[in-house]
C-alpha cells in the first residue's frame, strides 16, 4: 500500500545494531548498513534519519536489551551484593560467549571511538556507562561500607566489565575471562568484608 513501510523497522534496527557492534561507528559504512538491513540510503534516512541518528537508536536498542538483563541480575539477590555482582558478570560472560551475536560490547566499542563520534552520541555513550555504574552501585548499597568505597567499587566493576569486552575481541579465552570476573568478585567481597570488620571494631 502506498505510504506504508514495507519492512520490519525493529528487525532493521537490530541488523544495523549488529553492524555498529561488529565494525564500530567509524567503519560502519552506509553501504554496510544498507546491505545488512536490506534498505537503500533513502529508506534508511526515511526510517531512521542520518547515520548519527541511527547509531543513537542502536545504542538505545542495545541498552534496552542488555540493560534489562543486568538490572534483573543485580536486583535478584537483595542483601547479598557480592552474589549480585557475580550474577551481573554471569550475564556479561553469557553475552560474550553467545555465538549468535558479535564479540565484545557495543558500548565498549563505542567508548573507544568517542573521539570520532558526534557530541550527542558521545554524551549518550557516557550516559549509558553511568547508568550501568548506578545499577551496580545500587546493588552494593546494602552493605556497611562507606559511600566513597561503594562508589569506587561500582566504578571498578564497570571498568572490569568494559575490559572483558575488549579482551574478548582480542581472542581471550572464556576461561581467562571468567578468571578475571572471579577475581573481581573476590576483590568486591574482600573490600566489603574489611568495611564490615572496621565497623565492628569501631562500634
Amino acid at each position: 500500500m502506498s505510504g506504508r513501510k514495507q519492512f520490519d523497522t525493529s528487525a532493521a534496527l537490530d541488523q544495523a545494531m549488529r553492524v555498529f557492534w561488529q565494525r564500530g561507528y567509524a567503519d560502519a559504512s552506509l553501504d554496510a548498513l544498507g546491505s545488512a538491513t536490506g534498505l537503500g540510503r533513502g529508506s534508511l534516512y526515511g526510517a531512521f534519519g542520518n547515520k548519527d541518528a541511527l547509531f543513537g537508536q542502536c545504542l538505545d536498542r542495545y541498552a534496552s536489551i542488555y540493560g534489562a538483563q543486568y538490572e534483573q541480575a543485580l536486583t535478584a539477590h537483595p542483601g547479598d551484593p557480592v552474589r549480585a555482582v557475580e550474577a551481573f558478570f554471569d550475564v556479561v560472560l553469557g553475552r560474550i560467549a553467545d555465538p549468535s551475536v558479535p564479540s565484545g560490547c557495543l558500548i565498549a566499542q563505542s567508548a573507544t571511538q568517542s573521539q570520532t563520534l558526534k557530541e550527542e552520541n558521545s554524551i549518550q555513550v557516557r550516559g549509558l556507562l553511568d547508568v550501568q555504574r548506578q545499577r551496580v552501585r545500587a546493588a552494593l548499597a546494602d552493605s556497611s561500607a562507606d559511600a566513597r568505597t561503594l562508589d569506587e567499587l561500582a566504578t571498578f566493576v564497570v571498568a572490569v566489565n568494559q575490559s572483558l569486552a575488549v579482551l574478548s575481541r582480542a581472542g581471550t579465552s572464556d576461561a581467562e575471562l571468567r578468571s578475571v570476573a572471579r577475581l573481581t568478585c573476590t576483590t568486591v567481597a574482600d573490600t566489603l568484608a574489611r568495611a564490615a570488620s572496621k565497623d565492628v571494631t569501631q562500634g
